[in-house]
């Protein structure tokens, strides 16, 4: 069947994937409705989910997480009726998408669970993958619709078990950009070109679509949202609640969200998840510039003529203590390299000596203010 001959679609919610997606669909000629909880100045926008039922038979949901879900289609309620069929496209908690389908289907209308893999530009050029699950009906009904917008789709099975496995697809995309910004961190605290590791990663096994995509913008520390740190968060605080209702210890996870939690606690909530890097290059780049303050202070010393000021030597004797301490540190780091045995007692060794190193260089940013004054 011709795009052109289809009934209108409806799309409810445009961030970034709603946006591109309608935007897409129009560009196949495809007559498209929009609704959004906040009012955007964008063709075809409604008043409301039921005004959108009474022109589409065809409605795609983009919301956001679990309660929008719920709440969209509750009030699509009133006017579904069994020629609509209805698309859950949030990544939510299985049992949110099907309570979901219970309220669509109560009303005598047909529900399709369609979570996707594919960020902003796969959403602009109709490129997503659909997990897909429903009745067969169902989607014989919505396949053709589906596949204005992707490359492919994947049938998954009963309603709530493609969305399991959209979140734990996530949980793996989530990990190994954390992975990833923690090993551009060693790579620049090592003093090694990022540009190099990331050369050397297009040999690597562990090379993936994911950090194909991901690496360049971090090593440029270009965070423009694709998908974003609130998004992914609330994607692993639903993989972790399920750990924990399944009694399975998600500690990568764990700590994947953590991470982004802190990004959302410095207000970085709409930037790309891969924000996460900021932490690990940011502590990278102080090192590299207390160096720096630490060889321009040396070559200022030496300049001076006589005695040093009175209150001089316990700044210079502040930066031998810290040379010392790197010094200690690299010295444990390269026995580490060398020994295969001992290895707790050296890791314990590292650990102790970074703590120290980093009270020193805490009290150091404490005084730094006042002696900027001073000088």
């Amino acid at each position: 069947m011709p795009y052109a001959k289809l009934k209108n679609i409806g799309v409810i919610g445009l961030g970034i994937i709603g946006r591109g997606i309608s935007a897409h669909l129009r560009r196949k000629r495809f007559q498209v409705f929009v609704w959004n909880r906040t009012p955007r100045p964008v063709p075809n926008f409604v008043g409301s989910p039921a005004e959108l039922a009474e022109l589409c038979d065809y409605i795609q949901i983009f919301v956001s997480d679990d309660e929008a879900l719920l709440q969209t289609v509750h009030r699509l309620s009133e006017k579904l009726t069994t020629k609509h069929i209805i698309f859950g496209h949030s990544t939510v908690a299985p049992n949110s998408m099907q309570a979901a389908a219970e309220i669509v289907e109560g009303h005598g209308a047909h529900f399709v669970e369609a979570p996707f893999t594919g960020s902003k530009i796969a959403a602009e050029k109709g490129e997503l993958v659909y997990y897909v699950g429903g009745k067969p009906a169902s989607l014989r009904e919505a396949r053709l619709i589906l596949e204005a917008s992707s490359k492919r789709i994947i049938e998954i099975g009963e309603i709530g078990q493609a969305t399991a496995v959209k979140i734990a697809t996530n949980m793996l995309t989530a990990a190994s950009v954390q992975a990833l910004a923690e090993a551009l961190g060693v790579i620049q605290a090592l003093g090694v070109p990022l540009e190099k590791f990331a050369e050397a990663m297009q040999a690597n096994a562990s090379y993936s679509t994911t950090l194909a995509m991901k690496m360049p913008k971090m090593v440029q520390r270009d965070f423009e949202p694709h998908f974003s740190v609130k998004h992914m968060l609330k994607d692993m605080q639903i993989a972790n609640q399920l750990g924990l209702l399944h009694y399975l210890d998600l500690g990568v996870s764990a700590a994947a969200r953590d991470r982004l939690i802190e990004q959302i606690q410095l207000g970085h909530g709409d930037d790309d998840f891969s924000a996460v890097a900021r932490k690990y290059l940011r502590e990278a780049a102080l090192v590299s510039n207390e160096q720096s303050q630490i060889e321009d202070q040396d070559e200022h010393a030496n300049s001076v003529a006589g005695a040093p000021a009175p209150d001089s030597a316990p700044a210079s004797a502040d930066l031998e203590k810290t040379r010392r301490e790197r010094e200690h540190v690299a010295a444990n780091a390269r026995e580490a390299t060398i020994l295969p045995e001992g290895e707790t007692k050296i890791a314990a060794r590292l650990r102790q000596g970074f703590l120290s190193q980093l009270v020193h260089r805490g009290k150091q940013l404490l005084r730094q203010p006042f002696s900027s004054r001073e000088g």
